[in-house]
């Protein structure tokens, strides 16, 4: 069994950290700006992100794990949503994010979550470099499937 900071535990912390900081400072700093278009959006994103994150769960299933390093007795999935995204669940907390800034309308908070793009695009680079060691296949699955928005990126 592996020790947990040898699993990515730092970058679980960090991740809650900014995750945390986004629900607190939304609420306290709202009300920037006005126009109908940051509720709208915000609530699109907010459908989004909740099926996307709980589609990759369901699909994960056993195999999730808070960590980013995988399971040791861990299997690839690649069917369901992971056969369009490579971090579903990465790409629900950012998408929550923004839904959660733009919803409060708060520029604090809408500066956190552009944060969390460059953190879980750090994070999903060292997680695959684990996964390549793991699994024989995931050098192939990488070239098929793109790593948070389906075609593009």
């Amino acid at each position: 069994m592996q020790h947990s900071a040898s699993r990515g535990t730092v970058w679980v912390v960090i991740q809650f950290a900014l995750m945390m900081a986004i629900l607190v400072v939304a609420p306290l700093w709202r009300a920037q700006w006005s126009g109908w278009w940051a509720p709208a959006t915000g609530g699109a994103l907010l459908v989004l992100g909740g099926w996307v994150g709980k589609r990759g769960d369901l699909d994960l299933g056993s195999q999730r794990t808070p960590f980013p390093r995988p399971k040791d007795d861990g299997q690839l999935v690649t069917r369901g949503i992971y056969a369009r995204i490579r971090h579903p669940l990465y790409a629900a907390v950012i998408a929550l994010g923004f839904a959660w800034a733009l919803l409060w309308r708060s520029e604090p908070a809408l500066i956190l979550a552009a944060l969390q793009v460059p953190f879980f695009d750090a994070k999903a680079r060292r997680e695959e470099r684990w996964l390549r060691e793991r699994f024989p296949d995931y050098p192939d699955y990488m070239k098929r499937v793109k790593r948070f928005i389906p075609g593009l990126y």
